[in-house]
């Protein structure tokens, strides 16, 4: 029987690249869709993925990419655009007959989300609804991935943030997300029409995830929370504006708790428990070490 196609856009980001490595380590063709031909798509393209390149606000080159394809995997940055693409990709996959979508949201995604980005995700996710594709959303709180990109702090034992120092949340690793996706995308049915919020196995605080890095790293680390103003002026630096204001008001979200939880949904889904903080930071002792990781923080 010949292999399903699988598209999967953001390919060469965090869940990205890790849902291509699964796939096709599990035998199925992967379309990886990518903005450019560049070092990361290289090296999606050298695991065996058709690398397309394109742009999610071109209605077009999503239709093609879907040619074909039996399930895709659609994620978006944190940036205006989101509810536009949605739509685009929608269409494009209903006109394609694709069976089922996964779709990354996020778990500030609601009606009364302050936050631009968060609150898209919302009407994207109603989108979706709306189409009656057969559709899978992910909900999932910070990923672990957020403490790389502040490597160069941990490095120097200070990190500051806007974040509350009673607010709580599970970081997620990419990996385990992908292989959700993975599991999902191989068997949909179960899934279809269903939102799933997404943890990791343990609830922190900010100054207690810090200081269990510092353990496992065995250097001190401080944690020290700054006004909302003197946060979105750090992270604003280089970064959107639509970036920073997302920040600083799922910040707010964070301390009333909206992140907070735990759950078995990737062990339901995948068959094995999801890392935990020091399986991650062990996987990622060197960038921690060296402080040369990522420095964009480009999804929550």
């Amino acid at each position: 029987m010949e292999s399903k196609i699988f598209l999967v856009t953001g390919a060469t980001g965090d869940t990205g690249s890790k849902v291509t490595r699964f796939l096709l380590e599990k035998g199925y063709k992967v379309r990886a869709f990518v903005h450019r031909n560049d070092e990361r798509s290289t090296k999606v393209a050298d695991l065996g993925a058709e690398i397309v390149i394109g742009d999610l606000l071109d209605f077009q080159a999503v239709r093609r990419a879907l040619d074909g394809v039996s399930g895709a995997y659609f994620v978006y940055p944190i940036a205006p655009g989101l509810i536009e693409a949605t739509a685009f990709f929608a269409q494009a996959s209903s006109e394609a007959h694709v069976s089922h979508i996964v779709n990354m949201s996020q778990i500030s995604a609601r009606r009364e989300a302050k936050s631009h980005g968060a609150f898209n995700h919302w009407i994207a996710e109603r989108v979706f609804d709306w189409s009656g594709l057969s559709v899978t959303h992910l909900r999932p709180t910070f990923f672990a991935e957020w403490f790389l990109y502040y490597a160069r702090d941990i490095k120097d034992g200070l990190v500051k943030m806007g974040f509350s120092k009673d607010g709580k949340h599970a970081p997620i690793a990419a990996e385990d997300q992908a292989r959700v996706i993975v599991g999902v995308l191989e068997n949909p049915g179960p899934h279809a029409g269903k939102s799933y919020p997404l943890f990791g196995p343990k609830e922190y605080t900010y100054p207690k995830a810090f200081a269990e890095l510092g353990r496992i790293l065995n250097h001190e680390i401080r944690y020290e929370e700054i006004p909302p103003k003197a946060f979105e002026e750090r992270i604003a630096k280089g970064r959107s504006p639509f970036l920073a204001q997302h920040l600083v008001e799922v910040a707010k979200d964070h301390a009333a708790g909206v992140f907070a939880g735990t759950n078995d949904i990737v062990k339901r889904i995948t068959g094995k428990e999801p890392m935990g903080l020091r399986e991650f930071v062990e996987k990622n002792k060197r960038l921690f070490e060296t402080g040369n990781a990522p420095k964009v923080i480009a999804m929550v």
